[in-house]
């Protein structure tokens, strides 16, 4: 029993080490602006930007491919900060800034097709085939990818409720 302890923990040890020669011999270095725009991005992997997620969106927005407006999530103020950090100008005539949304499904119409857990990024949507789904409020960052898929339309995007983490106190009003 002693020899099989030793034995795995000598093997243990020895592959641990190999692995971490391989980790610093063998990185790959990113792209600084890479990591700054993937730094400013929200980070939901929500793919409402036609990528896979928020890495490749960064890439292609700070190779060039991609515009700086791409980011429906981040609204008008991550394109303007975007854009000042690569130094390019935008045009956000076509940017909307909505307010932050929740998913809410009415239990009432739910059939349980199970289309709206599937495109959930989050998997902020508990329920099984069949069954009634519900919306883990905490989890959903209001993509409203699972309101595009609804058939019976029970999906409803309400505003988020303030709470103390989320409440600002409103700017004035200019008097004109």
């Amino acid at each position: 029993m002693f020899a099989a302890i030793a034995s795995l923990t000598t093997l243990g040890l020895a592959l641990g080490g190999l692995l971490g020669l391989a980790a610093r011999y063998l990185k790959v270095e990113g792209s600084a602006a890479t990591e700054e725009v993937a730094a400013l991005l929200p980070g939901s992997q929500c793919g409402q930007c036609g990528y896979p997620g928020c890495g490749p969106a960064a890439e292609a927005i700070a190779s060039g491919v991609a515009p700086v407006t791409i980011c429906p999530p981040g609204g008008r103020v991550l394109a303007e900060a975007l854009a000042s950090l690569l130094g390019v100008t935008a045009d956000l005539s076509g940017v909307e800034d909505k307010a932050p949304t929740i998913a809410h499904i009415h239990e009432s119409l739910c059939i349980g097709c199970t289309k709206c857990f599937k495109r959930c990024p989050t998997d902020a949507i508990m329920g099984a085939n069949n069954m009634i789904h519900s919306v883990f409020a905490d989890a959903c960052i209001g993509c409203e990818l699972c309101f595009d898929v609804c058939p019976t339309e029970c999906i409803e995007m309400r505003p988020l409720a303030p709470t103390l983490q989320t409440w600002y106190w409103p700017k004035p009003a200019v008097a004109i």
